[in-house]
This record gives structure tokens, sequence and C-alpha cells, in this order.
């Protein structure tokens, strides 16, 4: 136990480091549950997001392959090398308990035949089905990027706040307590002392008093 002065002013001292401790400790519980709350409402929505990439994917897939048994591969390979572009992506935070989040501000990655730069001549429409079924495949994948980011700093906060609470409930709560209750413990025996000390000099004085008298 930390040495501790066992004096009525770090009793007052001790019970005000408790009171302030645990009301650390409940509010800390409040933020946990509301993280957490917070939480599974991402994971519920990722969970969802994630099966219907995988079937857009599924189809994404199956349109490529469709295209490259029907289609001219040196057309496909063209149109391809035509229709990079680079994703331009906005990220800002949105603020959760103290948790930023990101928030990904982007424009959907659909496009028409005229902005993705091939021609309609000596094309098919095989191309134009694969073209939007990837584009939607990329729209989902960065709406998961943000979700699963969410749930990264969610979940790394929780386990902060949760070895924060156990933190202060199986330490240094029980230790304030343990001090206070020894200085609490140490005063009651100096009273009981103190007031075995003055009833014995009462008697002696009582003693001295009848004997003058005498």
């Amino acid at each position: 136990m930390e040495q501790v002065n066992p004096t009525r002013m770090e009793l007052i001292k001790k019970n005000a480091q408790i009171k302030m401790a645990e009301q650390g400790r409940d509010l800390l519980r409040q933020k946990m549950d509301v993280l957490i709350h917070e939480f599974f409402k991402v994971m519920e929505s990722f969970s969802r997001s994630r099966d219907e990439l995988e079937a857009v994917a599924a189809e994404a897939q199956l349109s490529i392959l469709l295209a490259e048994a029907v289609d001219d591969p040196i057309t496909l390979k063209s149109a391809s090398f035509v229709t990079r572009k680079s994703v331009m992506l906005e990220v800002r935070s949105r603020n959760i308990m103290g948790v930023p989040v990101p928030v990904v501000e982007k424009k959907r990655m659909s496009r028409s035949v005229v902005e993705r730069g091939y021609g309609i001549v000596g094309t098919s429409g095989r191309l134009d089905e694969t073209a939007e079924k990837f584009e939607a495949e990329l729209d989902m994948l960065i709406d998961l990027a943000e979700k699963e980011t969410a749930m990264r700093r969610l979940g790394a906060e929780i386990q902060m706040n949760r070895r924060r609470v156990n933190a202060l409930e199986q330490l240094l709560i029980p230790e304030l307590k343990r001090q206070a209750r020894y200085i609490k413990i140490s005063i009651e025996e100096r009273e009981r002392e103190d007031l075995f000390r003055l009833k014995k000099v009462k008697k002696l004085l009582e003693r001295k008093s009848q004997d003058s008298v005498e």
C-alpha cells in the first residue's frame, strides 16, 4: 500500500478521489455502450453490403467471361485501356463519441458509354453491361472500405475504454478504498487512544483533588 498520511484532511481527499474515479468509470461505461451500439450497427450494414458485393462481383465476372468468349479479344483489351480512369475520393470524418470515423465523398463510378471513352461502333452491348457491373462493384468496394475502417476505429476505441474501465474498477478504485479504510481505522484508533489517555488523566486529577481535600 502506498504510504499515506492518516489525517482527516487526507481521508476527505481520498473520498473525493474515489468519487471522481467512480464517476469517470461510469462515464466510460456509458461511452462504451454507445460505441458498442454504433459498432454493431456498422457491422450489420457491412455484412449486408458484403453479401451484395459478392453477388455483384459474381455477375461482373460472369459478364467478362461471356464477353471474352463471344467478342473480339483485341476490341475488349482496347476498350479496357480507354476506360482506365483514376478514382477521385474526398475523405472527411464524422465524430462518434470522440472517435473520428471516415466518410468517403465520391461520385458514383457508373458512367455513360460516351464517358467511358470507347466507341459505340465496333463494341457490343455485352461490353456496356460488363462495364456497368464492374463500376457497381467498385462503388460497393469503396463503401465497404469506409465501413471497415469505421469498424476498426470503433473497435479499437471500445478495447481502450474497456481497459480503462478495468483499470479503474480492479486497480485504482480498490486501492483508493483500501487507503481510505486504513486512514479511517488509524484515526479511530488514535481517537480511542486519546480518549483512554484523557480518562486516565481525569482519574489522576480527581485522585489528587481528593487527596488535597483530606
